[in-house]
């Protein structure tokens, strides 16, 4: 095997320099072989294609096994071929055995940056600007130009959604291609939307609280209030207006409030601790 910029040999004394170091500049594969590997040798053209269509976004990297037995110990490799990707000095995947292009496409593909990921970092640099609608047409142009970017529909369907652009929000998550459709972003998000288009013209916050304070059990304006406290950053309100609604009426509008505090919870994350301690509350209230 010929070397490139694109495709190396690399030993113990340059992995760091070569693999972990060049990581912080693009993506590098691993390829851990040996010559009496036969799945190795079916997976070598493959890789070497990739690294010549793909142009130096991405870097190939050899470790012969045979010749390199302290790296591969010193790496826990058991089985070969074993595939891992670096980026940013870390392992972010690994892959056993040979695989197939597709795969590999796909691997790649998640770690390489293209243009319209320069389109995704200027459009958040305006939506924190405040200006979303600009941000919201950056991100329309970049998707219909490179619709297999799967970084763009989630953050474009955020962006309509908080500059209000409801329609445009829920047609692009209900076009959000295959891999996407479950993810819990895009559940949240759906939650979310659900929420603005049920206080698209509802009374205003206030109005709503004080309908709640005069009537404790009235359920779609509770409900409306927690989206709208949800809606506006106020996740603590959001959380307790939920929570009641849960206690009072858990079956209103098909579970409505436990939906609610599912989709709090993926915008806060697992290590937000109101999460555990309302979803504790959560589960005592339903079981």
């Amino acid at each position: 095997m010929s070397e490139t910029a694109n495709v190396v040999e690399v030993s113990q004394n340059d992995f760091q320099q070569q693999v972990v170091e060049k990581s912080r500049e693009l993506p590098v594969l691993v390829d851990f072989w040996a010559d009496w590997c036969a799945p190795c040798k079916m997976l070598l053209p493959v890789l070497l294609r990739l690294a010549e269509e793909y142009q130096g976004k991405f870097r190939l990297a050899k470790v012969n096994t045979d010749v390199e037995r302290g790296l591969a110990e010193q790496h826990g490799i058991r089985s070969l071929p074993t595939l891992r990707l670096y980026r940013h000095g870390e392992v972010v995947e690994e892959m056993l055995g040979a695989q197939p292009e597709s795969t590999l496409r796909e691997l790649l593909d998640n770690y390489i940056e293209r243009e319209s990921d320069r389109s995704l970092e200027q459009a958040l640099a305006l939506a924190a600007e405040g200006r979303r609608a600009d941000a919201v047409e950056l991100l329309a142009r970049a998707w219909e130009e490179d619709p297999g970017n799967l970084r763009l529909p989630l953050e474009y369907a955020r962006l309509a959604l908080e500059d209000g652009q409801l329609e445009r929000a829920g047609k692009v998550l209900d076009e959000l291609p295959r891999e996407l459709r479950s993810s819990p972003q895009a559940t949240s998000l759906r939650a979310l939307l659900d929420m603005a288009r049920a206080t698209e013209h509802a009374p205003s916050t206030e109005a709503l609280q004080a309908t709640v304070d005069a009537d404790p059990d009235q359920s779609e304006a509770r409900y409306q209030l927690a989206a709208r406290r949800l809606l506006e950053g106020d996740y603590d309100q959001a959380l307790e207006q939920f929570m009641e609604l849960l206690k009072r009426d858990r079956n209103w509008g098909d579970g409505a409030a436990r939906k609610g505090l599912l989709a709090v919870f993926e915008l806060l994350g697992e290590d937000d601790e109101r999460v555990g301690r309302y979803r504790r509350q959560m589960f005592a209230l339903l079981h």
